[in-house]
């Protein structure tokens, strides 16, 4: 299924970052935090069965389970990861995430240091 896009939250208003977003059903929900040109901060939600597609980017990406277990492979290698964990994707490495288990996690990736 096609994911699910919302703007970036409001600057200077407290906010608890598991209830901005919400899970929605058969779907992955992508929400914009932050965005600047030297990276960007988005929460995203997935339901169960639901997957993000395989990708490889440029940058280091930093990803923090904030609800349920998620599964990353990076470079065929399966990580499960649960609450409140976190693992860096390399770049330039494949990688992709599925719901085994419904989930909400935080990415954040770095653009800076790859001039």
């Amino acid at each position: 299924m096609k994911p699910v896009l919302s703007n970036e939250i409001q600057k200077s208003k407290a906010f608890i970052i598991v209830e901005i977003i919400e899970y929605v059903p058969n779907a992955v929900v992508i929400k914009t935090i932050i965005k600047k040109t030297t990276g960007n901060v988005t929460a995203v939600s997935c339901d169960s069965g639901e997957a993000m597609a395989e990708k490889t980017i440029p940058f280091d990406t930093f990803v923090q389970i904030i609800d349920g277990s998620a599964e990353i492979v990076i470079d065929g290698a399966s990580n499960l990861l649960e609450t409140g964990q976190s693992i860096i994707i390399p770049a330039h490495t494949s990688n992709s995430v599925k719901a085994n288990k419904r989930f909400k996690m935080i990415s954040t990736i770095i653009k800076s240091g790859y001039e």
